[in-house]
């Protein structure tokens, strides 16, 4: 006969089956308050997004913390990626191809509209080239890796010309601005707001800009095990970068105002920067994709990448 103190071996069971699941909720809990998003960024939009802080206050709830890196360049930031140093970050459309080449566990969370108006070939005021077709056996000033490498390969293409046709001078953007403004290169291919800049304190003119040859988009990047583990917080970043692009589409005088001082630029300068600029984020698409991996052939038929790859992405973000 039982007394009141007897406990069965069921009772016994469920209690330990509850305590269980009690420890398992607090272990997840636990794990979930411990969570962080670590943002490598350069001077541009993440800037803004920084200084505003309602992707920090949006991500609370979750127990998400926000780390904030600044960076001078998009390939910097996907070593930091590949190191395992970041989370998240911006970067241009071929940055990412030479990464995934060497091994970066990288997939793309985001992805702007078509921007093509903000890169451009551009020669000093009074240079005899006037066409395209004028740059054969020209010296010619890039960022090696960056988009303006893949707008050039596909300009030239148009054009009837190959790359192999003209002198690639790879310099960074502040060296390449230097060479150009002494006469030592020919051309410059270079991406805003550089590209304003040029424009309004060396009287650069614009050759050809990429309107009709590439998209020249943005991509969002994070890596595979981020992607799997934080959807939710991937989708909330997004969420947030969209909301600057909005904000600024209805807001360009502001938002020029607010970006100038961020880059320390003139406002005149973001102003025409932006005055050409298409603004909106979103997810990233296998049509999309399929840009990527467009970049990603050419580049290795002109052997600029060691192997061929095949793209993956993470699952696109719903905006909504």
């Amino acid at each position: 006969m039982s007394t009141p103190h007897h406990v069965s071996r069921r009772q016994l069971l469920a209690a330990g089956l509850a305590s269980a699941a009690l420890g398992s909720s607090a272990l997840a809990l636990a794990q979930q308050a411990k969570r962080t998003l670590r943002i490598g960024y350069q001077k541009g939009w993440l800037s803004i997004l920084k200084g505003r802080g309602t992707l920090e206050r949006e991500l609370a709830p979750l127990g998400v913390n926000v780390t904030w890196t600044e960076f001078n360049a998009g390939p910097v930031q996907l070593e930091a990626l590949n190191v395992g140093a970041i989370d998240f970050g911006d970067v241009g459309e071929a940055p990412p191809i030479f990464a995934q080449a060497a091994g970066a566990p990288l997939v793309y969370a985001g992805v702007t509209v078509p921007r093509p108006q903000l890169e451009a070939v551009i020669v000093p005021k009074d240079s005899p080239i006037k066409t395209v077709a004028d740059l054969k056996g020209k010296k010619i000033a890039y960022n090696k890796g960056s988009n303006v490498q893949y707008f050039l390969v596909k300009l030239l293409e148009k054009h009837g010309l190959k790359y192999g046709d003209v002198q690639s001078i790879f310099l960074p953007p502040p060296d390449a601005r230097a060479a150009f403004q002494k006469g030592a290169v020919d051309a410059w291919i270079i991406w805003d707001p550089f590209l304003a800049s040029a424009q309004k304190t060396l009287e650069a003119q614009i050759l050809a800009n990429a309107q009709g040859v590439v998209n020249n988009r943005a991509y969002y990047f994070t890596s595979r095990d981020f992607a799997t583990q934080n959807p939710d917080v991937l989708k909330i970043a997004i969420r947030q970068v969209n909301s600057v692009d909005t904000w600024a589409a209805k807001n360009k005088a502001a938002a020029s105002k607010e970006l100038s001082q961020v880059l320390g630029l003139d406002v005149g300068i973001t102003d025409l920067y932006l005055s050409r600029a298409e603004f909106g984020t979103t997810a990233v698409t296998s049509a999309i994709l399929a840009e990527q991996q467009a970049i990603a052939d050419t580049f290795f038929e002109l052997k600029l990448i060691p192997k061929k790859l095949k793209l993956l992405h993470a699952a696109p973000v719903d905006l909504g």
